[in-house]
This record gives C-alpha cells, sequence and structure tokens, in this order.
C-alpha cells in the first residue's frame, strides 16, 4: 500500500481526546494504513482525560497504539512535529485523507494562514493543494468572530469543518456512544466503512 492510500491523522490539545483515539482505532480495525501524529499538548489532555500513559517516542508509541488496538505491523506509522521526511510533508505522497481531531481553533488558525510550522499544520496544507479530502473538527464553545472567519476561509479552500455535536436521535446511553456518532460522521467523510451508525431512516447496525 502507497502513501497516497494511507489516512493521516492528527491530534492537537483540544478537549475531545476520546473522539481522536476512537477514531484511530477504527481505523485500524477497517485495515487502513494510518500515518498519525500528535502535538505535545495532545499527549497531555490525553494524559489528563484518559487513563493512558503514552510513550515519549515515535516508535514506542507505534508498537502501544499497535498492541492497544491489535493492529497490523506497518499498519500504523507516527511522526514528530518536525519530522520533515514524512511522506505527509510532500505533495508527492500525498495521503488520501487527513483529519484532525480533536482540532485546537490554534491549529486552524494556522492552517488556514497556511504557516506550515510543523508538521501537522505542513501537511494539512498539502492535502489542502493537492484537492484530497481534509476533514477539521473544532472543540472549542462559544466561536469568536475570528473561529468562524477562519473556518469559512478553510471550507472555501476545500476543508470539511466538522464540529463534535453528537445528535440524540438515536437514543444514546452512554458517552461512548455519542463519540461513536462524531467518528461515524468523521468515516463517513472520508470513505471508511463502519458499523457506528446507520445513515437516516435505515435499521441500527446489529
Amino acid at each position: 500500500m502507497s502513501a497516497r492510500d494511507a489516512v493521516a491523522l492528527a491530534m492537537t490539545g483540544a478537549s475531545g481526546a476520546a473522539y481522536g483515539l476512537r477514531l484511530l482505532e477504527c481505523l485500524l480495525e477497517a485495515g487502513e494504513r494510518v500515518f498519525l501524529m500528535l502535538s505535545q499538548p495532545a499527549q497531555v489532555v490525553i494524559g489528563m482525560e484518559t487513563d493512558l500513559s503514552l510513550p515519549g517516542r515515535t516508535k514506542e508509541m507505534e508498537r502501544f497504539f499497535l498492541a492497544r488496538f491489535g493492529a497490523a505491523e506497518g499498519q500504523l506509522r507516527v511522526f514528530g512535529r518536525d519530522q520533515w521526511t514524512a511522506p505527509v510533508a510532500s505533495g508527492s505522497a500525498a495521503p488520501r485523507a487527513m483529519v484532525v481531531c480533536p482540532c485546537t481553533t490554534g491549529t486552524l488558525a494556522a492552517i488556514a494562514a497556511g504557516t506550515s510550522d510543523n508538521l501537522i499544520h505542513r501537511a494539512a496544507d498539502v492535502v489542502l493543494k493537492e484537492r484530497r479530502t481534509l476533514v477539521l473538527v473544532p472543540r472549542e464553545t462559544p466561536l469568536s468572530t475570528i473561529h468562524l472567519r477562519n473556518m469559512l476561509r478553510l471550507a472555501e479552500a476545500g476543508a470539511v469543518i466538522l464540529p463534535p455535536n453528537p445528535g440524540f436521535y438515536h437514543e444514546p446511553r452512554s458517552v461512548e456512544d455519542l463519540v461513536d456518532f462524531v467518528v461515524a460522521r468523521i468515516l463517513d467523510h472520508i470513505g471508511v466503512a463502519h458499523g457506528l451508525l446507520s445513515p437516516w431512516g435505515e435499521p441500527d447496525p446489529a
């Protein structure tokens, strides 16, 4: 499988680590090849919001997630913020889709401005310029005029702005159900099949 067939996933320091971790789990379960980027604040938030204690080095993190989610060797690659030799840094190896989940408003602003001062920003810039699918999951409320303008700018550039706003028509019974609602919508937008949530008007998955 080439880099162009992969899905890039970036997690930044907004609250909502459960969304990104569940998305990673679902991508690996679906057999997708995943390029993972975690900002340092994201690692701090994961430690605050979950019981996970992530190793600091990228290779150790790869082994940790592969073992946790039972994925195949080589299915996941983890890149550091300044690892400019990563495939996601070049348009010649742009992944077919990228998701930033959760996405801080600072990351949103940097992508909107095209600053590319770390690998997450650069990878998102590459996905936009190569006309691939970029899904941003901003976790902030309320939204300022600055946030809204950055979202509009990115939407006009082709990004999908997907706030983690779960629906309730499927009668969720747990926090996990609410998380799965959002993750299902993300998977829909990047073309990955799942059994988390049935489309409107269809029976619930067994």
